[in-house]
């Protein structure tokens, strides 16, 4: 049964190598390894080959190295993310799974991030919270719009020197109708 875009996108593998790959753009597979050193090269070519024949990774250059090629691979265009019809098509049963999966990956995120020697949480802007709002449909999509432009705003800016990678994950959770 083929996997659907959902289900390739939302594996904890595959989101941490698409999130290396939005944050550091095209890459070679010792790259990719460098910045992933827990994840074993079988299991992540398995995921790259996953990636590239599902359209969400495209190999954009190809080297000539002692006798081997090295593929630099690079995300497709939109190819990492759900399309509205996406989300539409998946059952109630499909939006648990992924969400369930989401939230596996953040805390494999977190308990990387406990497991360093030396931890400053303050220093380096570590939180979780819950905040309730009550918007009209209206108030909310301004809202959205606002925290669109406050995330490309910080996601437009590169890697560099004093930069650290940071992960800020949203979550929208309505209350149910009465």
């Amino acid at each position: 049964m083929k996997e659907s875009k959902a289900d390739l996108l939302l594996h904890p593998v595959r989101m941490r190598i698409i999130q290396t790959m939005a944050s550091h753009g095209s890459q070679t597979v010792q790259k990719i390894a460098e910045r992933l050193p827990d994840i074993p090269q079988a299991t992540l070519y398995r995921h790259l080959n996953k990636l590239l024949k599902g359209g969400i990774l495209t190999i954009v250059e190809q080297r000539q190295i002692r006798g081997a090629i090295e593929k630099v691979y690079a995300l497709e265009a939109q190819g990492a993310n759900l399309t509205p019809e996406d989300m539409a098509n998946a059952s109630r049963d499909d939006h648990m799974k992924y969400f369930t999966t989401f939230l596996a990956v953040l805390m494999g995120d977190y308990g990387r991030y406990l497991a360093q020697n030396q931890l400053d949480m303050i220093k380096d802007g570590v939180m979780y919270r819950q905040a309730n709002m009550h918007l009209t449909d209206e108030e909310f999509q301004e809202f959205l719009q606002d925290l669109v432009a406050v995330y490309k705003k910080a996601m437009d800016k590169k890697p560099g020197e004093g930069r650290r990678a940071r992960n800020v994950s949203t979550i929208i959770i309505p209350a149910p109708d009465k």
